[in-house]
């Protein structure tokens, strides 16, 4: 049996596409593993006035800021961290999960 190159394609499309969607949670459960990896460095003694992981009234103004502009205060760095938190091959993606997870153990 004979395939056209159209349905070719969209067997392609729909295979990965369903691939991507289903690794998608997946990178929201690497944040915990981002923080042990790069964050917990700092943030776990509250090195040089980072945050500590769980201290709600460090976490308090931060949390009004929004997901995004800490996410993008990583990307860029703030005072002592440096940009990407001195790891430059962390994806924006598992920036986000590591602030997601540090930001959940204050809410």
């Amino acid at each position: 049996m004979r395939f056209s190159k159209l349905r070719v394609a969209a067997f392609a499309v729909l295979t990965f596409g369903i691939a991507a969607v289903a690794a998608a949670p997946a990178l929201a459960d690497d944040g915990k593993a981002v923080y042990d990896k790069t964050c917990a460095m700092c943030h776990a003694q509250g090195v040089a006035n980072a945050p500590k992981l769980g201290d709600k009234a460090a976490w308090g103004p931060r949390l009004g800021q929004g997901v995004p502009a800490m996410v993008a205060t990583v990307i860029k760095g703030k005072g002592a961290m440096p940009p990407k938190a001195g790891q430059p091959a962390l994806t924006e993606a598992e920036i986000k999960a590591g602030v997601e997870f540090m930001i959940a153990t204050v809410k």
